[in-house]
């Protein structure tokens, strides 16, 4: 369903993953999570406050698949064209960020980037493959840091483990590039800042500050997160279909 192609031909390329509840739990909980503490849940409406009251709160992460028409195209383009190679790394860093580069990866990466940043972060498992990549990957710069995914058997085998529980059967050759829509993911990371984190990117993006009473699905979170895309979208007349998951408290 998805694919944020690197910057250069990638090395390693993968089958594509759904962004569904079921896959996307169980390829958590073989990283490592604690997925008695946290689970997915979709979200059928943004709007509809009824339907948003079957998701326990508070939500900390979205992970959601977005056409990538040419409205949006256009807009990261003019956002990311000034921007110089990201450089952050760290303990120092309020988000720990992954350049793409394993084709059709983008699933996995986006939620690598909620389960790391958000406050699922407490829920890793020690000496799990979230934990090792954690370690690995946070004092990197970029390039060295997609390499900790690249190098990773144990992310691939969970990656591909997850692929077999989709829906859809997967292809039987690996195309070299699938176009159709990219994950994003949304989190309200320590800092109390809500980040937009897309592998595909020049680096994760700020979307400013949430109150404390604030979650991933709170009215201001959708409007500076995946209703900005909406807006941008519809200004323009586009399409407007999406797939969104929600990480929160699992039920008890």
């Amino acid at each position: 369903m998805s694919q944020e192609i690197p910057q250069k031909m990638p090395k390693k390329m993968w089958n594509v993953l759904e962004n569904n509840p079921e896959v996307m739990n169980h390829l958590a909980q073989d990283l490592g999570l604690d997925t008695a503490a946290l689970s997915f849940y979709d979200i059928y409406s943004l709007t509809d406050s009824d339907m948003l009251s079957f998701i326990p709160r508070p939500a900390v992460a979205l992970l959601v698949i977005i056409p990538l028409t040419p409205t949006w195209d256009e807009a990261r383009t003019t956002e990311d064209k000034d921007k110089t190679e990201y450089e952050g790394k760290g303990d120092a860093e309020p988000v720990i960020w992954f350049k793409q580069t394993i084709g059709n990866a983008c699933g996995s990466i986006g939620l690598v980037h909620c389960l790391l940043n958000s406050d699922a972060a407490q829920h890793i498992q020690p000496s799990s493959t979230l934990d090792q990549i954690r370690e690995d990957a946070l004092p990197k710069p970029i390039w060295e840091r997609a390499r900790v995914l690249e190098d990773s058997d144990a992310f691939e085998k969970a990656h591909a483990d997850a692929v077999e529980l989709g829906d859809s059967a997967p292809p039987a050759e690996i195309e070299e590039a699938h176009t159709g829509q990219h994950f994003v993911a949304f989190v309200k990371a320590r800092d109390g800042h809500l980040w937009e984190l897309e592998g595909g990117r020049m680096g994760p993006l700020d979307r400013g500050v949430l109150g404390e009473d604030e979650d991933v699905l709170s009215p201001a979170a959708l409007e500076k997160g995946i209703g900005r895309l909406m807006r941008i979208e519809s200004e323009k007349g586009g399409d407007l279909r999406f797939s969104a998951i929600a990480l929160a408290p699992a039920m008890k």
